[in-house]
């Protein structure tokens, strides 16, 4: 009897270190879907594929305030020249993910460069396993 004692204590701390490693996997499975959805939106940016980005953002955010064919119209006069990441914060667990961001925008026309910061939200959709920006396309005109 005391040898299977023994055998349950050693298979039940065994079977809870796999359930916390399973949990670290799980975080670190999240964090690497969030680098690779923040990588695809920037890079989405930076090359003013600014229809291909609209495709991260939440379908909830789009449907209350969606990017129209006008607006889409808008980015394509500007060019990106930089989009330099200055900080993040991430809740794994939690499911959400912040990052500020900085980016040069070239008006073609006039060749004038300003830069603007942005902060990026995010949020983890479990049923599709995906990371979604809640903050929506960067607002390059600010109300002009």
């Amino acid at each position: 009897m005391r040898a299977r004692t023994g055998w349950m204590g050693l298979f039940m701390t065994a079977a809870l270190a796999l359930l916390a490693g399973c949990s670290s996997v799980s975080n670190q499975t999240r964090g690497n879907a969030l680098d690779v959805q923040q990588y695809a939106y920037s890079a989405a940016i930076r090359w003013g594929d600014f229809a291909g980005a609209r495709g991260l953002v939440d379908p909830k955010v789009l449907a209350l305030d969606p990017v129209t064919d006008m607006e889409l119209e808008r980015y394509a006069q500007v060019q990106v020249s930089s989009y330099r990441e200055s900080g993040d914060t991430r809740d794994l667990v939690g499911g959400t993910a912040s990052r500020d961001v900085a980016i040069g925008v070239i008006n073609r026309h006039t060749q004038a460069e300003r830069s603007v910061r942005y902060r990026e939200v995010w949020r983890y959709d479990e049923p599709s396993k995906t990371w979604l920006l809640t903050s929506g396309l960067p607002d390059f005109w600010k109300g002009q």
